[in-house]
């Protein structure tokens, strides 16, 4: 097992915190010291303590390794925007030595970081450069979440190549089922098993918040070893 993993998204909304929670909650079955971390985290509510967002929030609860908010999420912005705006908004700049930082804390910490990305593959954090970018210089290993859905096949092929045109690697990917009922479910998981790099994790079913406690049982980590 790598001592870190980037989770990137074919698109928002398809499921990363929900695949990289099962991660975690894996890991912790599993005996591993394991950590999330979101590093950017745009739409986040204001507290007595300051922004906090929702899904860095459970990254922190998922974790094996007990670490304060800040260290888990170094950039919350409150609008639910692309993080460019929302840092231009807010007057912020993001810097790639903050976000480093914190994961060098994070592995000081742990036996691993689960990295969870923010939007999909080529979202930006200001006018030249992308998460993605951050993602390369580090020479994170990725772990592709697909929501599938209709468009998920081209989403997915897409931003696979993307990630392999950066010099990276994609270790393995899960299949996160975003509505209570897909068309064609079954063949679009075949599709994807013959064309995308790296192995499965797992596939998750569609299920209510209440019940996501017990997605770490259809994950795969010997993917990752």
């Amino acid at each position: 097992m790598h001592n870190a993993y980037f989770v990137a998204g074919t698109d928002t909304d398809v499921g990363k915190t929900v695949c990289s929670c099962a991660i975690l909650h894996a890991a912790q079955q599993a005996g591993i010291a394991m950590v999330g971390y979101k590093p950017i985290a745009s739409g986040s509510d204001n507290t007595s303590q300051g922004l906090r967002n929702s899904d860095a929030l459970l990254l922190q609860q998922a974790s094996s390794v007990s670490v304060t908010y800040d260290e888990v999420n170094p950039y919350a912005f409150y609008r639910p925007v692309s993080p460019h705006i929302a840092a231009a908004e807010e007057h912020k700049t993001i810097e790639f030595s903050v976000l480093s930082q914190g994961l060098a804390d994070l592995k000081a910490k742990s036996e691993c970081v689960l990295i969870e990305g923010a939007g999909g593959w080529r979202v930006p954090v200001n006018n030249s450069d992308y998460l993605s970018s951050w993602v390369k210089q580090e020479q994170l290993p990725v772990i592709l979440v697909v929501g599938v859905k209709l468009g998920c096949l081209n989403h997915a092929l897409l931003t696979a190549e993307a990630i392999q045109a950066d010099g990276l690697t994609i270790v393995g990917w899960i299949a996160n089922q975003v509505q209570s009922t897909t068309d064609n479910y079954t063949v679009m998981i075949t599709w994807l098993e013959q064309h995308l790099p790296g192995k499965k994790i797992a596939e998750i079913p569609y299920c209510p918040i209440n019940k996501r406690d017990f997605l770490a049982d259809y994950i795969d980590l010997t993917v990752l070893n």
